[in-house]
């Protein structure tokens, strides 16, 4: 349990409400992997817009779940944001849907979704 995501702002944001805990864990099974598909789509398709637009929509999720790809996630961002056409981000892209796919079947199994 908790070993790609932490639990511990997501416990004090519900203030410990178990259910809120298991709707919040709900609401990133079903938003995060959506956005994550959508950006690998756009980097891979050199759709700095959509890149920036799902990166950005990411960041507070993963931020508060922890899941320790921020910073990766911001240079993502970062790259669609201001069109760095000079710059392969594969790498970084790779880290952060390496991070939000073991999380995802870490919270499945967590909370038997």
């Amino acid at each position: 349990m908790e070993q790609h995501y932490k639990l511990e702002r997501v416990r004090e944001l519900a203030d410990n409400d178990e259910d809120f805990i298991k709707t919040l864990a709900e609401a990133f099974l079903e938003e995060v992997p959506e956005d994550a598909e959508r950006l690998k789509k756009a980097v891979a398709e050199k759709d700095y817009h959509t890149a920036y637009q799902a990166a950005h929509k990411m960041k507070p999720t993963v931020d508060l779940f922890e899941l320790g790809v921020l910073d990766t996630l911001i240079e993502v961002q970062d790259w669609g944001k201001f069109t760095k056409t000079d710059l392969d981000i594969t790498n970084q892209l790779e880290i952060v849907i390496t991070a939000v796919d073991n999380a995802v079947a870490e919270i499945k199994s967590d909370f038997n979704i």
